[in-house]
């Protein structure tokens, strides 16, 4: 007998997949790097095709020289908030977020973004009541593609990695699913595009945010 898969909780990337924040992103780490002196051909598609990697690992890739990351980091944090609305929520999120909270499915938020930084950002999309639980990066717990982060929220909601949906639009999220034994969602409209994220083989993947429930409840049947 083949057991029936049960969805319990769905977990969300934040950037490229519930907000289009790249014109944020990028503002603020133009503004961050010509406030600190350092000098950098930035080019706006190797940034895109980094997002959700940590900075270090962004510069060290270009070759963008930045002696004190953390400093950076605190500096390009004060800076975010100025350019919010540049960002903005993909087509359908909230009401997306709506029809799942119908349905008495827990909804996570995981994020590459600094705790109170990625608290800020629900908050200011007005989307903090939609959420059971919100991980940001968090001093001492690995990052996606990671597993650990997932198990904790698993283990805060009391709900199974395997009755878990994560929902993101890079590489990092699918892999963190696999590597929890959660079922994986790839978003084609964010920032790696469809070719990149389908050669991770994600369960299934929505081309936009009203395709989500639809294309869950084929994938469970």
């Amino acid at each position: 007998m083949i057991n029936k898969i049960i969805i319990k909780h769905i977990c969300f990337d934040l950037d490229g997949t519930l907000v289009n924040s790249f014109e944020t992103i990028l503002n603020t780490t133009i503004k961050t790097l010509k406030e600190l002196n350092i000098n950098n051909s930035l080019i706006e598609d190797d940034l895109r095709l980094r997002i959700g990697h940590h900075f270090s690992d962004i510069f060290n890739e270009l070759k963008i020289d930045v002696a004190d990351i953390e400093h950076f980091i605190s500096i390009y944090k004060q800076y975010y908030f100025d350019f919010i609305d540049k960002s903005e929520l993909y087509p359908s999120v909230k009401e997306t977020l709506e029809e799942i909270k119908k349905k008495n499915i827990l909804i996570s938020l995981l994020t590459t973004k600094g705790q109170d930084q990625a608290e800020k950002i629900i908050e200011h999309f007005k989307l903090s009541e939609y959420f059971d639980y919100i991980m940001g990066r968090r001093t001492g717990m690995p990052v996606k593609p990671n597993p650990e982060p997932l198990f904790e929220i698993c283990k805060s909601l009391k709900v199974k990695p395997e009755e878990t949906l994560i929902t993101g639009d890079t590489e990092l999220d699918i892999l963190c699913g696999k590597n929890a034994g959660s079922f994986s969602c790839g978003v084609t409209y964010g920032y790696r595009g469809k070719e990149i994220l389908l050669k991770e083989n994600p369960d299934f993947y929505i081309d936009s945010m009203d395709e989500l429930l639809k294309k869950m409840t084929s994938f469970l049947h």
